[in-house]
């Protein structure tokens, strides 16, 4: 994330959705690594498909989301310059 776009409150906004990539992150380098419930090609496969696509989503999800709340902040801000 570019801070040119996202200043620290909107860091901040997006934290929700941060937390959630990091637990997703974690399980896919756990069962990556550990690979609890052995190995087969179409449930692990499933798995890591399940995973990853909902990392992406939430990803993509937080990046639009981020832009849309530093714009409507950056609209606030210039409706307050011209009402002051």
């Amino acid at each position: 994330m570019l801070p040119s776009t996202f200043d620290r409150e909107t860091i901040l906004d997006l934290t929700v959705n941060m937390i959630p990539l990091g637990i997703l992150l974690f399980f896919i380098v756990a069962f990556g690594l550990v690979n609890p419930f052995g190995w087969d090609n179409v449930i692990s496969s499933l798995q890591f498909g399940i995973l990853i696509a909902a990392f992406v989503l939430l990803a993509i999800l937080t990046y639009y989301s981020g832009k849309a709340i530093s714009k409507a902040e950056t609209e606030m801000e210039g409706d307050e310059d011209h009402t002051a």
